[in-house]
């Protein structure tokens, strides 16, 4: 039952995200405004246990998710035989340009180490 209510924490939260995206007419995604909303929340216990619990049967269950991917791949093998190195490339350069922006916002905002130190933990 508390998997069923930490469902239902999350939906409300991302209803919730949506409603205020919209009528406030904020430049971020609903689930995004949800995702914040929860960060909040997740300070009350009753919270936690409810959306932990769902997140761990999520968890458990995350193959599933994959499915649907799949048989997008398999419906549509003719656009992966024409796009599919350019596919390939622009996710190979998005992911090392994400690696990239990661480091260089960790170098410009976190301590640095004394020497001999070793890194910070």
């Amino acid at each position: 039952m508390d998997g069923l209510k930490g469902m239902a924490w999350l939906l409300a939260l991302q209803s919730l995200g949506e409603v205020l995206a919209h009528a406030l007419k904020l430049p971020f995604p609903g689930p995004v405004i949800g995702m914040v909303l929860l960060l909040g929340l997740l300070a009350q216990p009753t919270v936690r246990r409810h959306v932990g619990t769902c997140a761990e049967f999520l968890l458990r269950h995350l193959s599933l998710l994959f499915v649907p991917v799949g048989v997008g791949v398999m419906a549509h093998l003719g656009l992966l035989a024409t796009y599919g190195v350019r596919i390939l490339v622009v996710i190979t350069l998005s992911t090392w340009a994400g690696m990239a922006a990661t480091v260089w916002v960790l170098r410009a905002t976190g301590r640095r180490a004394a020497p001999g130190e070793g890194a910070p933990r």
